[in-house]
Formats: C-alpha cells, sequence, structure tokens
C-alpha cells in the first residue's frame, strides 16, 4: 500500500499491522484540526468524506427546540462564525449530540483520536494512539465484531450500527457507530469512525419525530420563515388555508402568497416579532380567501438556537371562525341587551309621549338603523282615549321621534317632527297597524308601497340610497298605538330575522312607556281641570291692598299638586290673605284641597282670628280626607290685615315662613293698585312654626305686626324656594334679593319671583301670593270710648245720629242709633271696662263695631211675647245687611252693616 503525504513533509506506511510513525501522525492530527481531512476512497457506495456534518442530516424544526432527522425540505444556513466562535461552542447541537471522531488505519490501530472522543469516553489520545480499539474498550468474546465491521468498511465503504464498549471508569457505554473508508492524496486508505452516545441520539430521534407529528398532523397551520421573513417550510394544513401548494410556499415572502390587505396586517406582526422577540399571541385577521371567508387566529414567536443566535420566525395559524362568529354573535346580543336596559333607563321617569318618542328614535341610530321614525296615533300624542273602531286610512297619525345619521334637504323631507302621515289601507303602514305584525321590506317595489302612491317622503328615502326597512307596530295591551319605522342606506347590510325579533322587543317596551305617558297625561289634565274649579275663579282688590297671585302646575315630570291660595274680604274691610300645600299629588290632592280651601273660606266668614282658624280647620281634619284610610296633611299660613289700622295678624301650621319689603324712608308711595314697587328691605317673618294640619301636638300661635304704609307681604308655597339640592333657606334668600329689587308693578314682581326657579330640577306646584299693604282711600271713620255705665246707651244714641247728619246720611240715622243702642246695652250688662263705638263709611255700606272686653261672643235667643228683653240681636239680624262678631285682643267686636240709601251713595 503506498504511503500517505502527511502535508508537512513527512511520509509514513499504512500498510496493515504496520505501526505509523508518530511524526506521520502529529502531521495528520494538524490536517484534521485545520480542517483538511483525507478525501474518501473511490468505489465506496456510503462512504462520507468526513464526519457528519449536522446540517447535512438535520433540519430546523418550526417548534422551537425540536429539530428533524428527516431529509431537509428546506435548508439550514450554518452557523455564522463570529469572533471566538469555535467548533462545539456551547448552546450548538453537539451540545445535545455529541459526536467523537478517530482516525483509524486498515489494520485498526487508532492513528488519530480527537478531543470529543476522550470527552466522551475518558480515555486520553495519548494512551490510544497506535492500539487498537477492541483490545482496549472491548471485552475479549466481543472483539470480533469490531474487526468485522473494519472489514465490512473496508469491503464497502462505510459500515453502521451500535456497538458496546466501556470508558476509563470501567462502565459500558451503547455508541452509535459510523465508518467510513478515506484516502489520503496519495491514496492511502484509513478508516473514520464516528460515534455518539446512542441513548442521547436516540432521545433526539424520538423529540424528532414528535416534532415531525406535530408539523405534519396538527389541526392547525405551521409556517416557519427566515430572518429575511421568508418561508423556509409550512405544514400541509396552512398550505390549504391558504389555497397554494407547500413547495409555492417556500422563498416568498408573506405578501408573495396572501392578497395585499392581509399581508400587510400579517407582514407587520412577524416584523414586530422578529425584532422584539416578544410573542404575539392569538390575534384574530380576517381569512384571506375570498373563497372561504372567515377569520384566523395567528401566534408568532422569534426562533433562536442554543446559543440565542436568531433564526427566524414561527408561527401557528388556526381558523377560529366558529369561534368568533359565536363570540361575536354573543357580543351582538350583548349590545342589543344593552341598548334595552339604556332606553329603559332612560325612559323610565318620562310620562311626556313626544321625548319617549324621540328618545326611542335617537336610541336606535347608528346601531341599529341609519334612519328612524316613530310614529303614533294622535291620541297618544295628546292624551286621549283611545279609538275603538279599527285603525283605517282615517287615523291620525303623527310623527313625533326622528333619528338619522346624516342633515340635509332630503332627510328633512323624509323625517319631520309633528309632520301628518297619511297612507292607505293596502299599504305596508296600513297592515301593520291593522294586524299588528310587523312588516319586512328589502326591495324598492315594496319600499314604495310603505305609505301612499308617490308619497314625497318614500321618494326622499330611495333617494338617500334606503334599501331596506322594518316597520314594527308600537303596541299596549294589545293594541296599536303607532309605528316604528327604521331603515338602512348605502353599503349596511339588509335586516335579518334577528334585526327584527330585536325591533319589536324594543317597540313592546317602548309601547308600554307611551301608553303609561297617555294615561298620565289624561289624569293630570282632569286633576289641572279639578284644580283651577276649585281654585279662586277671581280674586277680589280688597280696600287698601294691592293683590297679584301666580299659580304654575308641576311640569310633566311630576303630577299635579295641592297647592292653593285664597284672598278674603272679611268685615270692616279687613281681608284674609291664605296660601297652603296639602301633601301628595294628583286628583286626590286636588280633590283636598278644594276642601280645605272650602273649610278656611268659610271659618274666615266668622271672623276667626288666624290661630283659631287653624285649630278649627285641624279638627276638621279627619272629615276632609277622601277616606278613612287616607290621612290629611297640609300646611298653610293665614293672615288678616286691617288697612284703617295698618295691623296685619298671621300664624301658620308648618308652612314656608312669609316675607316682609318694607319701604327705605322717604319712598314717595304710590297709590294702591297703581304704580311701580319701590323696593326695600325684605325679612322672613318669625312666626311660631306650628304643626301641619292633620299633625297636631303643637298649639297654632298668631302673631301681630303694625305694618309701615306701602310695604309688600309675600307668601309661597315650597315649591318656589325648596328643592332636593336646595335647603330652604338658600331659596328664601333668593327670594329676598328678587323682592328687594324694584319692579315697574307688583305684576311684573311676580314673574321676577318665579325666575328663581330652578331649571332642570324635579318640578312641584308653585302658588305665590303678593300683597301690597296701605290705608283705606278716602274713608270716613269716627269713634269713641264709653264707660261701661247705663248711661253709654243714650250718649251712644247721641253721637251716632250727630255723626250721621254731618255726613249726609240721615236716612240711616233712625236704624244706625237704634241699633248701637242695642250692642251697647247688651255691651254695658256684661262688661265691666270701657266700650268702644266706631262708625265707617265704605264703598257702599256703613260700618257700625261696638268693642268690649268681653271675649265671649253674644248669643242670640228667640224672646217670648210676654219677655221684656232679649229681642236686641233679632233687631240687629232683621235690619242689618251682616252682622257677626270677631276677637279682637283679649275681647270681642260685635259689627252689623247697614246699606248706605241711594241719595247717600255719593256724599
Amino acid at each position: 500500500m503506498p504511503s500517505a503525504d502527511s502535508g508537512t513533509g513527512e511520509r509514513w506506511s499504512g500498510r496493515p499491522g504496520r505501526r505509523p510513525h508518530r511524526a506521520a501522525a502529529r502531521a495528520l492530527l494538524r490536517r484534521a484540526r485545520a480542517g483538511t481531512a483525507p478525501e474518501p476512497a473511490s468505489g465506496g457506495h456510503d462512504a462520507p468524506a468526513s464526519a457528519p456534518d449536522p446540517a447535512s442530516v438535520v433540519r430546523q424544526s418550526p417548534v422551537p427546540g425540536v429539530r428533524s432527522r428527516t431529509p431537509a425540505r428546506f435548508p439550514v444556513p450554518p452557523p455564522a462564525a463570529g469572533p471566538g466562535t469555535q467548533a462545539g461552542t456551547a448552546g450548538s447541537l453537539f451540545d445535545v449530540v455529541r459526536v467523537a471522531v478517530a482516525l483509524l488505519d486498515t489494520s485498526g490501530r487508532v492513528v488519530l483520536w480527537s478531543p470529543a472522543a476522550e470527552e466522551l469516553l475518558g480515555w486520553p489520545g495519548q494512551h490510544l494512539v497506535g492500539r487498537r480499539l477492541e483490545e482496549v474498550m472491548v471485552s475479549p468474546d466481543r472483539a470480533h465484531r469490531p474487526r468485522l465491521a473494519y472489514e465490512h468498511a473496508i469491503r464497502t465503504g462505510s459500515w453502521h450500527g451500535r456497538i458496546r464498549v466501556h470508558d476509563r471508569e470501567g462502565r459500558y457505554v451503547a455508541l452509535d457507530l459510523r465508518i467510513s473508508l478515506l484516502a489520503d492524496g496519495d491514496g492511502v486508505p484509513f478508516l473514520q469512525l464516528a460515534f455518539t452516545d446512542a441513548d442521547a441520539l436516540q432521545a433526539v430521534e424520538r423529540d424528532l419525530a414528535v416534532r415531525d407529528a406535530l408539523f405534519e398532523q396538527a389541526a392547525l397551520g405551521i409556517a416557519v420563515l427566515d430572518t429575511d421573513l421568508r418561508y423556509v417550510g409550512v405544514n400541509s394544513e396552512l398550505a390549504r388555508m391558504n389555497g397554494l401548494p407547500a413547495a409555492e410556499h417556500v422563498g416568498c415572502a408573506t405578501g408573495e402568497v396572501l392578497p395585499e390587505r392581509t399581508a400587510d396586517e400579517v407582514s407587520a406582526i412577524q416584523r414586530q416579532v422578529l425584532a422584539t422577540g416578544e410573542p404575539i399571541v392569538d390575534v384574530t385577521v380576517a381569512s384571506p380567501s375570498a373563497r372561504r371567508p372567515g377569520y384566523r387566529s395567528l401566534s408568532y414567536s422569534r426562533l433562536t438556537d442554543r446559543s440565542g443566535r436568531v433564526l427566524g420566525v414561527a408561527g401557528m395559524v388556526m381558523d377560529v371562525t366558529d369561534r368568533y362568529r359565536a363570540v361575536a354573535k354573543v357580543e351582538h346580543a350583548r349590545r342589543r341587551l344593552s341598548l334595552l336596559n339604556e332606553f329603559g333607563s332612560r325612559v323610565g321617569d318620562l310620562l311626556d309621549a313626544s321625548r319617549i318618542a324621540q328618545e326611542l328614535a335617537g336610541s336606535v341610530v347608528p346601531r341599529l338603523a341609519d334612519y328612524s321614525g316613530v310614529i303614533l296615533l294622535q291620541a297618544v300624542a295628546s292624551g286621549d282615549d283611545l279609538p275603538r273602531h279599527p285603525h283605517s286610512s282615517r287615523t291620525e297619525l303623527v310623527q313625533l321621534g326622528v333619528g338619522s345619521v346624516a342633515e340635509g334637504p332630503l332627510v328633512r323631507a323624509m323625517l319631520r317632527r309633528g309632520s301628518r302621515i297619511a297612507f292607505t289601507d293596502e299599504s305596508v303602514f296600513g297592515r301593520v297597524l291593522r294586524s299588528g305584525e310587523p312588516g319586512m321590506l328589502s326591495t324598492p317595489a315594496q319600499i314604495e308601497n310603505a305609505t301612499f302612491p308617490g308619497d314625497p317622503r318614500v321618494h326622499a328615502a330611495l333617494d338617500l340610497g334606503v334599501h331596506a326597512m322594518l316597520v314594527v307596530p308600537l303596541r299596549a295591551r294589545g293594541i296599536v298605538i303607532g309605528l316604528l319605522a327604521v331603515s338602512r342606506a348605502g353599503r349596511r347590510e339588509a335586516f335579518d330575522r334577528d334585526d327584527l325579533a330585536f325591533a319589536v322587543e324594543l317597540a313592546d317596551r317602548a309601547g308600554s312607556s307611551l301608553d303609561n305617558a297617555r294615561l298620565y297625561a289624561r289624569e293630570r289634565a282632569a286633576a289641572l281641570t279639578l284644580q283651577r274649579t276649585l281654585l279662586p275663579q277671581q280674586v277680589p282688590q280688597p280696600p287698601g291692598v294691592e293683590v297679584a297671585y301666580r299659580y304654575v302646575p308641576g311640569s310633566s315630570g311630576a303630577e299635579v299638586g295641592g297647592d292653593w291660595f285664597d284672598v278674603i274680604p272679611l268685615p270692616g274691610d279687613r281681608t284674609a290673605l291664605v296660601v297652603g300645600d296639602v301633601m301628595g299629588h294628583g286628583l286626590r290632592a286636588a280633590a283636598t284641597m278644594g276642601r280645605l280651601r272650602t273649610a278656611v273660606r268659610t271659618l274666615a266668614g266668622l271672623d276667626l282670628p288666624p290661630a283659631v282658624l287653624l285649630e278649627h280647620v285641624h279638627q276638621l281634619a279627619d272629615d276632609l280626607v277622601q277616606g278613612p284610610d287616607d290621612a290629611l296633611i297640609a300646611t298653610c299660613v293665614y293672615a288678616v290685615y286691617d288697612p284703617a289700622t295698618r295691623r296685619c295678624v298671621l300664624a301658620k301650621a308648618g308652612h314656608v315662613p312669609p316675607l316682609l319689603v318694607v319701604p327705605a324712608v322717604g319712598t314717595p308711595l304710590a297709590v294702591p293698585s297703581s304704580g311701580p314697587l319701590p323696593g326695600g328691605t325684605a325679612r322672613v317673618l318669625d312666626l311660631p312654626s306650628g304643626a301641619p294640619l292633620g299633625v297636631g301636638g303643637v298649639p297654632f300661635e298668631s302673631v301681630e305686626l303694625e305694618v309701615p304704609e306701602g310695604s309688600l307681604l309675600a307668601l309661597c308655597t315650597d315649591g318656589l324656594v325648596e328643592s332636593r339640592d336646595r335647603d330652604l333657606d338658600v331659596g328664601l334668600a333668593r327670594l329676598q334679593d328678587v323682592l328687594e329689587k324694584p319692579h315697574a308693578s307688583i305684576q311684573e314682581a311676580c314673574e321676577a319671583v318665579l325666575g328663581i326657579v330652578e331649571r332642570g330640577r324635579e318640578p312641584d306646584d308653585v302658588a305665590l301670593l303678593l300683597a301690597r299693604l296701605g290705608r283705606t282711600p278716602a274713608q270716613r271713620t269716627a269713634g269713641w270710648t264709653l264707660p261701661a255705665e247705663p248711661s253709654a246707651a243714650s250718649r251712644a244714641r247721641r253721637l251716632a245720629r250727630a255723626t250721621l247728619v254731618d255726613w249726609g246720611l240721615e236716612g240711616l240715622g233712625d236704624t244706625a242709633e237704634l241699633l248701637a243702642s242695642e250692642l251697647v246695652t247688651n255691651a254695658v250688662r256684661y262688661a265691666s271696662a270701657p266700650i268702644g263705638l266706631r262708625l265707617t263709611v265704605g264703598e257702599d255700606a256703613l260700618l257700625l263695631e261696638v268693642s268690649d272686653p268681653v271675649p265671649e261672643p253674644p248669643t242670640e235667643r228667640r224672646a217670648e211675647g210676654t219677655d221684656e228683653g232679649g229681642r236686641g240681636l233679632e233687631l240687629v239680624r232683621r235690619l242689618a245687611a251682616r252682622w257677626g262678631t270677631r276677637t279682637e285682643g283679649q275681647g270681642k267686636v260685635v259689627w252689623l252693616e247697614l246699606p248706605l240709601p241711594a241719595p247717600g251713595r255719593g256724599a
């Protein structure tokens, strides 16, 4: 056998059985380390040129950390050598499966022994070079097996199998061994041994088999891309998803495989993962295939080898169309339920049909439709009774709610709030009104027949691109009370059955609210009518007092309440001013208010002091309510003003305190019933609060004031000055600010006061009564104090006659003289203190008053024919136009009125 050149000028013999020269061995070792291994011998059918290159038999798996031993379908670039990079660098495949190399001559003696072999088996090279391996590592009974393998390799060029050897520690190691026949440049043959741990190799092969199964048999698409984001490999499932064979993916970028719209989104994800190393999991995109519409879930992660070198990107693609549609369906149902709840909360406290209709129309745009209209029966809009006959083309419909995604002339032509809607009996509107069954229109011909031929509204809808419409009945208690019409335009999809079912559900909820609003409007109108009839129809203007008033019922957000006011003329030109408030709302409160006002007015005719009058009303509380289970709770303030003395007596029962505005000193005073209000200083009158009527437990007390001429007295209910978010003191302070300012008239002062009611707050009834207090104009009054003696009667007669003669009222002299004598005689009989006598000429009557300190009123009795007395009060009743008694201070006043004779009316 010829000798081989070692490459260093040294030659050594390679004949079998001859130990090679050590210098030649060292030269061969240097050549191996330099990477110039001997060339394979010719004629071998399976003779590898050198140690197996892992890149030639292993390809990168799309699954990170898993490698395959199957023939590569795509190339894996060799590891790039960087500074300090050496063969066997930690982190490479050689750390998992360590391949050791040894070189033997044809006789089986070791020529070269690599460091990897020394690390794997523990035998150092200097111990083995020149010796046979079977003599060192194989038991004698198995020594023939390596020799047979050598001979097979020399004969055929290669051998592959498994062999058991023991390492230097004596432990047996199973090796996977490959023997290849090589020859150097001179044709000297050598045997190359490449071996590795068989157990580690088997584990890798098992992992690669699992990887292959996952890659090829998985129900999801898998792709591997290189650092240029070009496909290195895809499995059959992804190829099927993309509609392109797997081979046509290799070497192509995503933009060359998928449509542009989808490729841009996917490529952006791939670039982000490659740049950041952060995986992206479960990103849903639309399917790129128009033939198979749906949705896909994308997950991408960056691929690195064991040394951390970036190899590319691996991705998994899953068809999630069913999941996406299920989730979308659930989300769609959730949004619809949210819309129903939102609509319910927005109209739950509304009692105005117009506002409910607008809320309904606005809630469906744009979530359900592009345009919407709510059309109601005129009876629903006005709060009337529903028609009993079936609906027809004569049924009056009015559009109260509109909604649209756009504005413009066409939209205004199609949707106009407050406009009348006409239709024929054969139209869609007519059929839905009669049958109560919803209609779904999806063609222009059906839409043209929605109302009547030639309807400009329908033409405007078609010009706007409307292609689908739903006409849904609004029902209440089985009666159709209106229609909800919604439509879609442009590229929006047509309505489906789910849309129709949702629209019906929404319309049913709206129908109940609309009918409640109709019933409320009807009851409120009845309550307002009742209340207006129970309030004063004509408010008098008593002498010495200028009165202005306002009554504002609660708005549509609240029922009508039980607020009231009254102005009651009393004898002696005195005036009673009353404001009250019955707790509650509705017809019951209005009816109770009417009874209470009647009771107060009746008791006022008895000329009772304010505190006594309130006590009497409180005792009547059980008789003023609607039923035995109801309770009367009402507040009231009652004031009596005497213009002759400018004294005012007030009492209240749990009511808002009145205000008194006193003009500044020196302010010129206008005649009552005319002229501006000069303003002044306002103060809240500090009155004993008293308990509300019907509650009891707190006695009522009166307060008497002397009022400066021209003062303004303000009485009101709590709806003017109190609310849930504003204290009473704040409201009274605002009322003071308004009344302290000058106003052109008392009527304008009323309007200014109403301006303090806050807009948007929960409304309540408001009753306001303003009274400018002054003197009785152009009155003639004369008064005397008489001793409680029998002679007082005769003196009273003389004073009365002489005074009437001076006033030119001689015609009343006899009657006035007689009645004054009777009243003074009666007072002298029971009183022991001075007696008062006063004559006052009013507009149409003479007022005669007799006062004494005895509080008990006189009692009229029927005198017998033989009685000498007891006829005084009977004479008063027969001769006077009116008579009565009232409490004054600690005593009483008995008064009567005599009509002025015709000739003396102007005197």
